[in-house]
């Protein structure tokens, strides 16, 4: 088991930046890949970006890449997403989460957090 809590969140200016962080507590939390996950009113959950235990794997859904970045310190049981050049359209809930095998699917992370609000206004 693990809990993940994520936050950061927050109303932020288009062109801005913010930091999301997800801090895990429970079992050891380098055995566990991360995920960040956004999802938008009346909007399927997506995929934003993910690491492995290691760190040395990044993947990244194209519609972020270049402005989203992922990181860990497994020192801290932390995960971070960086956000910069945000869009109104990046709006969303951000939900963390961890699994056993890096993946870009839900169904690839057996534990959430609650998810913290990011709202970009224009």
């Amino acid at each position: 088991q693990v809990q993940l809590v994520e936050s950061g969140g927050g109303l932020v200016q288009a062109g801005g930046s913010v930091r999301l962080s997800c801090a895990a507590s429970g079992r050891a939390f380098s055995t566990y890949a991360m995920g960040w996950f956004r999802q938008a009113p009346g909007k399927e959950r997506e995929f934003v970006t993910a690491i492995s235990q290691s760190g040395g794997h990044t993947p990244s859904a194209g519609s972020v890449r270049g402005r989203f970045a992922i990181s860990r310190d497994n020192a801290k049981d932390t995960v971070y997403l960086q956000i910069d050049s945000l869009k109104p359209e990046d709006t969303a809930a951000y939900y963390c989460a961890a699994g056993l095998a890096l993946g870009v699917g839900p169904n690839s992370y057996a534990y959430w957090g609650q998810g913290t609000q990011v709202t970009v206004s224009s």
